[in-house]
């Protein structure tokens, strides 16, 4: 297959780059079916790779860290690799890659806001990642914005508003009460000025959805705007501004398998358009002229460009925009499915293991995306994930998740407890601030998640084979 990049600006490119297979031809069964026995995983990059165990031998590994960066889907890599020879600066050159660079960065926009459903005067603005997105965001909200904000979410979410009035409201127990919360809230506020609502679609912690919708409605019934975190979301889920109607939705490229350093903020420019460019440099500017006084005029882009300063991550945008490519074609449909599946059989395995005990906000029976967080009575999360990786080949992650608030509140914890992400607080059998995560999505093979509940009932019943110690905040095989 080849594609032939769209034209902008005037100008014509004639190159094809060739591209990869599209995500259905490379799958295995019928990506089109909702039934999960019929689906297959999307190829992603790692799924041969093996690792040591302590215990002796070697073992495919088993990725299930998909919340914190998802491998690269093959189409993603593929298409990369194509595209690299004809890399060229973007938007300045006169030169024939230059030219075709741009046509495929501005096409790749076009591809991202046709994937979020976006309305057709927003803006998609390229960034790093999500964290970067919301701090950016954070830098363009009229100076006196309020910003309301639950406890429950990503720190990416919940940090950035350093400039604004922020209201921090606290951890819902059903999807009703954080609409009543935020109702509630919004009430109190001066109705005429700016405000702005931030929430997570899917959290990064239980992997619980949202009721966005709800929220987005309560926000603009109060004059309120509201930006959608949808880091854990896109991955999973299709996102469609216009149907949740939020101002605003911001990802990453590394958790939609597109680990390339790039991420989204996409929604209505008029705030973006009317603030301080995010970065001053080159490409944010139209114009700059010396004043008679020896100072300087600048006349800044209203477009997207005015904060996308500096030369842009053109690999790592045209990754997310062949990721989005990659999943519509396969059909979110399936994708839910199969996901779905394994996210039963995973509670399901967990079920029967009476010592561990599922984190959730809403209840064991609430929806939520392939994204489940635990503990085990009796153990250390930190030493229970080191066993895990060390004897089973499994990767998975421990500690609270950059959601420190979040974490505390569904382990009974105080809030002025001492903790960091990952860093065991206690000796094995000892209390512990920490949790562990297991995350997975549309590269997941089945194998993956059944040796992963295997492990987890065979640690628990038998206990670790080998013995570990803290090294540098971690829990590592003792040597």
């Amino acid at each position: 297959m080849s594609v032939r990049p769209h034209t902008v600006a005037a100008t014509v490119v004639t190159a094809t780059i060739p591209v990869a297979a599209t995500a259905v031809e490379t799958a295995v069964g019928t990506a089109e079916s909702t039934d999960p026995c019929c689906a297959a995983p999307l190829p992603v990059l790692g799924r041969d790779v093996t690792v040591p165990l302590v215990t002796g031998g070697e073992v495919t590994y088993a990725a299930l860290d998909y919340a914190a960066s998802a491998p690269a889907l093959q189409r993603v890599w593929d298409d990369v690799a194509a595209y690299a020879p004809y890399y060229g600066s973007v938007h300045r050159g006169a030169g024939y890659l230059s030219q075709l660079s741009t046509d495929l960065f501005e096409s790749s926009r076009a591809t991202v806001h046709e994937f979020l459903d976006c309305r057709v005067d927003d803006q998609v603005v390229f960034t790093r990642s999500t964290t970067d997105s919301l701090n950016l965001l954070a830098q363009v909200v009229p100076a006196d914005c309020e910003v309301f904000v639950f406890e429950t979410e990503h720190h990416a979410s919940l940090l950035p508003w350093r400039g604004a009035r922020v209201t921090y409201l606290n951890a819902p127990r059903t999807p009703g009460e954080a609409v009543r919360t935020l109702e509630s809230a919004l009430a109190g506020r001066d109705p005429y000025g700016p405000a702005l609502v931030c929430v997570t679609g899917a959290s990064n912690v239980t992997g619980e959805l949202w009721p966005v919708r709800e929220l987005a409605a309560a926000a603009h019934a109060h004059g309120a705007r509201i930006v959608l975190d949808a880091a854990q979301l896109a991955p999973h889920h299709p996102v469609s501004v216009r149907e949740l109607d939020v101002d605003w939705v911001a990802f990453s490229g590394h958790k939609l398998y597109a680990p390339f350093g790039s991420g989204v903020l996409a929604g209505r420019a008029d705030w973006l358009r009317e603030a301080e460019p995010y970065l001053a440099g080159g490409g944010a500017s139209r114009k700059v002229a010396r004043r008679t006084d020896g100072g300087v005029d600048v006349e800044w882009h209203t477009t997207a460009a005015r904060h996308e300063a500096g030369s842009p991550n053109v690999i790592g945008v045209y990754s997310i925009a062949s990721a989005c490519k990659a999943l519509k074609e396969a059909g979110f449909e399936a994708l839910v499915a199969r996901e779905q599946y394994l996210v039963a059989r995973v509670r399901e395995g967990l079920a029967e293991v009476p010592e561990v005990r599922l984190l959730s906000l809403f209840g064991e029976d609430a929806p939520r995306v392939g994204v489940l967080s635990f503990v085990v009575d009796g153990w250390n999360s930190s030493h229970f994930a080191a066993a895990l990786s060390a004897e089973y080949g499994i990767g998975v992650r421990d500690g609270l998740f950059c959601a420190h608030p979040l974490v505390r509140t569904l382990l009974g914890s105080d809030p002025a407890d001492q903790g960091e992400c990952g860093a065991p607080e206690a000796e094995s059998g000892e209390r512990s601030l920490n949790a562990i995560r297991v995350s997975f999505g549309a590269g997941t093979p089945d194998e993956h998640v059944e040796r992963f509940v295997r492990a987890v009932k065979e640690l628990v019943r038998d206990g670790a084979k080998w013995t570990y110690r803290t090294e540098d905040g971690r829990c590592v095989p003792a040597v």
